[in-house]
């Protein structure tokens, strides 16, 4: 009896244990069933979410793409906003990457210049755009900018002593302390024949200081972009720490082209300025323009029109001009030049740009 008791047991106990290792291999087959389906789930949402990432960024499948790497894309998604900005600011600029040569210009080895078409954001010519240069009275681009921007036309300003307080030389207006003047006369007399007197008169008129007025001047600068360009002074008269670049230049006269009464003033051959001494005596003086193709004494190219700009001159600086001209079609231009020897020179050099407009 003792024998068949086992006997008994392991008989009975069969059906269970296949029932235990069926039931086991139906556990076994669902957790494979779903490891497959979860795996599968998990490379469709990859797939998706790498798909959507790729196609956001501007993918396509005709190149492959390069594997995910978090320091790249932290420093590409920096280069993409830097880039976008660079690209916003730039839409409306022409944009000098390099020196640009034209077989009819020659300016000399310490010279810069360049030639630029406002129209097609074209670059026809450029030669050290980006160095540093003195620009002597081209500076009062900004000062009439500044005070066209937050001055009164009507104003009176009285001329103080420290207007009149410039070094020998200087090209002045003539103006004495007390003196009487609008804002209007002082802008006619800073462009047409850059006077140094009225740009000091400027200056402290619309800055308070002569001081502040620079401030205001160098802050200016830097929200047109003008990255090489730093101003000690309202008029140019020379200092090491005045300076600034071609392309700054560009930038600045650009932007002075968005006041009308700039390029009404610097199409002008002469300016005769009337106003009242400190006693009441009435004062009159004729200036004549500074540049010599308002005033006849160049000549500009075949349907070559002048529409404004402004010089420059100290032992220094050399001979500058900045222009904005048009040609026969109406397309607008603009041309610098730095650093010539003489005026004859500078307005050669310039008549030579002037001569691809068209």
């Amino acid at each position: 009896m003792t024998r068949k008791e086992p006997i008994k047991s392991s008989a009975a106990s069969a059906p269970k244990r296949k029932a235990q290792a069926a039931r086991l291999r139906r556990m076994r087959r669902k957790r494979i069933r779903n490891t497959i389906l979860l795996v599968l789930l998990l490379v469709v949402l990859c797939t998706a979410g790498g798909f959507g990432v790729y196609k956001l960024r501007g993918g396509t499948f005709s190149s492959p793409s390069n594997s995910f790497n978090a320091f790249s894309e932290f420093d590409n998604t920096l280069i993409s906003k830097e880039t976008q900005r660079a690209e916003g600011f730039a839409q409306n600029l022409c944009v000098v990457t390099k020196d640009v040569d034209l077989d009819s210009v020659s300016l000399a080895d310490n010279q810069s210049g360049v030639l630029l078409n406002l129209n097609d954001k074209k670059v026809l010519y450029a030669k050290g755009a980006y160095n540093k240069v003195y620009p002597a009275s081209i500076t009062k681009i900004m000062t009439a900018m500044l005070a066209l921007k937050y001055g009164n036309m009507d104003d009176t300003v009285t001329i103080s002593q420290e207007n009149v307080t410039l070094e020998s030389g200087s090209q002045v207006a003539g103006f004495w302390a007390g003196d009487q003047v609008t804002m209007d006369q002082l802008l006619h007399c800073l462009l047409v024949y850059s006077a140094n007197d009225a740009a000091s008169a400027i200056a402290e008129h619309i800055g308070g200081t002569t001081d502040k007025f620079v401030e205001m001047m160098n802050s200016f600068a830097a929200e047109l972009g003008c990255t090489g360009t730093h101003f000690t002074n309202p008029h140019g008269l020379q200092d090491e720490n005045h300076y600034t670049t071609p392309y700054d230049i560009y930038l600045m006269l650009k932007e002075a082209l968005n006041y009308p009464e700039f390029t009404d003033i610097t199409q002008m051959s002469s300016y005769t300025v009337t106003y009242k001494h400190s006693d009441g005596s009435d004062a009159s003086t004729t200036l004549t323009a500074t540049d010599h193709y308002l005033t006849g004494e160049a000549t500009t190219p075949k349907d070559v029109t002048i529409l404004g700009g402004k010089t420059g001159t100290t032992d220094k600086a050399g001979n500058c001009l900045a222009l904005l001209s048009q040609n026969a079609y109406g397309k607008p231009f603009i041309s610098i030049v730095m650093g010539a020897s003489s005026k004859d020179v500078l307005y050669q050099e310039m008549t030579s740009l002037l001569q691809n407009i068209n």
